[in-house]
């Protein structure tokens, strides 16, 4: 069976307490969403939304955004933490005998 574009797309459906249905959503497309009643409708509608989107931005000549599913990733960033921060997670690393990146890295995982 043929891999379908939209397939490629990182969804999510959660449940919308302010309008009583479920949310369909898509990661690459932040602004867009789909409210039905099940989740299985929601995830129908935001796929549609999503194709129908790639769509119109292929007709327009806009870039469309690429799938997080086949993006590289180095497995290296940089996150700023405040100093306090910093000396906190050093000295845990140091008791614990392991380097601050295998710390951070532990704690994130």
């Amino acid at each position: 069976m043929a891999r379908k574009e939209i397939d490629l797309y990182t969804y999510r459906v959660t449940w919308s307490e302010d309008d009583q249905e479920f949310v369909g959503l898509c990661a690459e497309f932040p602004s867009l969403s789909w409210l039905e009643p099940t989740p299985e409708n929601a995830l129908k509608g935001i796929r549609k939304v999503v194709a129908s989107t790639l769509k119109d931005m292929r007709s327009s000549n806009e870039a469309t955004p690429e799938p997080i599913s086949i993006k590289n990733y180095s497995g290296k960033f940089m996150v700023r933490v405040p100093p306090e921060t910093h000396r906190m997670l050093s000295i845990q690393a140091a008791e614990s005998g392991v380097s601050l990146n295998r710390l951070v890295s532990s704690k994130l995982s």
